[in-house]
């Protein structure tokens, strides 16, 4: 009789090849300041001061910002305080947990939040707009929809998704349109023409689709459809159908439906 043959010998695992350690982050500047023209791949800095034009490519990490200029941000900018003056161009979105003050032009290509904003000049927003507490805008504000806590606008709008807040009060100076605004308090004006712009034929339009407040005022504006117990419809405002009670009315306002058509070429009259 044969002998049994030993079992076969333990295969060894194939060697890997160990990984290379973690790239450490970055350490935060405490403190950069930017003049002239320049280029960046990123900046992550506790404050960041640029006079000048700057253009980075990728993301802003900031604790305060404070620009004087232009500055193109191709990611996405956030922050704690941000302060503009001149052109602030953002490709991503805006996140900031404090306050977003500037004058001049502001642009981004996603969305935009921050606990107070005051804005002065044109303000482009390619994604929904938050403001958790006080949203003052003396200029044009574009953006598909807004949700504001306490909104003050003076100048123009176009929003044609829904505008929420507690209280919006809204002075229209150029042509201007709404989908929804609805708020506890809403007052919506628009600028009504003097002499000069009767002479011209100049009228500031300014449409909305819907309205509902707890009380709502509306002056020279179009409105399809108010919701509301206390209506108040001053000088040239129409409204095509409301529920609630109007309970204030100039003898200029209108009620129902109406149909409207361009002058004709040449007609001055």
């Amino acid at each position: 009789m044969s002998a049994a043959a030993p079992p076969p010998a333990p295969t060894a695992p194939p060697k890997t090849a160990t990984p290379p350690p973690p790239t450490p982050p970055r350490p935060r500047i405490p403190e950069l300041h930017d003049a002239g023209t320049l280029h960046r791949d990123s900046v992550d800095a506790d404050r960041w001061v640029v006079n000048g034009l700057v253009k980075v490519t990728g993301d802003v990490h900031l604790g305060d910002g404070k620009v004087v200029g232009t500055v193109a941000i191709g990611g996405r900018l956030s922050a704690s305080n941000v302060q503009y003056r001149g052109t602030l161009d953002v490709d991503g979105a805006v996140e900031a947990t404090g306050s977003v003050t500037g004058t001049g032009v502001l642009r981004t290509g996603a969305t935009f939040h921050a606990a107070t904003a005051d804005l002065r000049g044109g303000a482009r927003v390619g994604g929904a707009v938050t403001v958790d507490r006080g949203g003052r805008v003396r200029g044009s504000l574009t953006c598909p929809s807004a949700v504001i806590g306490e909104l003050d606008l003076d100048g123009e709008a176009q929003i044609p998704g829904e505008l929420g807040g507690l209280t919006i009060r809204a002075r229209l100076k150029e042509n201007s349109s709404f989908g929804t605004v609805r708020a506890r308090s809403v007052v919506l004006r628009a600028k009504r023409p003097n002499l000069v712009d009767k002479v011209f034929f100049r009228t500031v339009r300014v449409t909305v689709e819907r309205v509902e407040a707890e009380t709502a005022e509306l002056e020279g504006v179009d409105v399809t459809f108010v919701r509301s117990p206390q209506i108040t419809l001053g000088p040239d405002a129409h409204v095509t159908e409301y529920e609630g009670t109007v309970v204030k009315r100039h003898p200029t306002s209108r009620v129902g439906f109406e149909s409207k058509s361009p002058r004709p070429y040449g007609l001055r009259r």
